[in-house]
């Protein structure tokens, strides 16, 4: 809905994220369509994260898609029935350990209809060596949208590193903004931001920027 709301007021092309969980095939079917009639040409696919341990008993999970299933569902309607095709991306995440295996992953999507990936944060030089790898791999068959997070302080840091699934940072980065206050914590974002965004520039067909914490003045600055 608010993807829908950007794209009559603002006129902006948008790629809302649209998960696998919760749906069943109807629902997902009618999301899709109504998506489209109000102007929707892109969405992002990616499995969803499980429920919650803490909520299982109240809430019932509902996985009729994995990622590649819808993909594949949504490219089904591009032929059937949208004469103006849907965009489909998926997640490429560069910071696995295995990465041979997502990019497995990332080439069978790619055959069932995905024309491009956004990457998780490519903040660490083997992330950049991936995304390398992903180039040489995928060629012109698909867009990679390169991710950028600026870190904002050590705490956001750690935070990240320890806690948020598909983000690693280096030890040197997190350490380097020990005893930082706010604006030279922000000074070293931009740096590190504008750093992999070249470090990446080879390998990327654009960037996709996430906003920590509401600092939009901050993303502006990156922009």
């Amino acid at each position: 809905v608010l993807a829908c709301k950007v794209k009559q007021t603002l006129d902006l092309d948008v790629i809302p994220h649209m998960t696998c969980r919760d749906r069943n095939a109807n629902a997902t079917r009618s999301l899709l369509l109504g998506a489209y009639a109000d102007g929707i040409r892109n969405v992002l696919i990616v499995t969803g994260d499980p429920i919650p341990t803490a909520k299982r008993d109240e809430v019932q999970k509902v996985y009729q898609f994995n990622s590649r299933k819808l993909i594949s569902y949504v490219d089904s309607l591009n032929e059937e029935l949208f004469k103006e095709p849907m965009n489909i991306f998926g997640a490429l995440n560069v910071n696995v350990r295995n990465f041979e295996i997502e990019l497995g992953r990332a080439v069978e999507k790619v055959a069932d209809g995905a024309k491009g990936f956004l990457t998780q944060p490519a903040m660490t030089d083997e992330a950049i060596s991936n995304l390398k790898h992903a180039k040489e791999v995928l060629g012109d068959q698909a867009k990679i949208i390169g991710g950028i997070i600026p870190v904002v302080s050590e705490k956001n840091g750690r935070f990240m590193e320890s806690e948020i699934s598909g983000i690693h940072l280096s030890e040197e980065m997190i350490n380097s903004y020990h005893g930082l206050e706010r604006e030279e914590a922000e000074e070293l974002a931009i740096k590190y931001s504008l750093e992999y965004a070249d470090k990446m520039s080879e390998y990327v067909d654009g960037y996709y920027l996430m906003t920590p914490f509401g600092r939009t003045g901050l993303m502006a600055r990156i922009v």
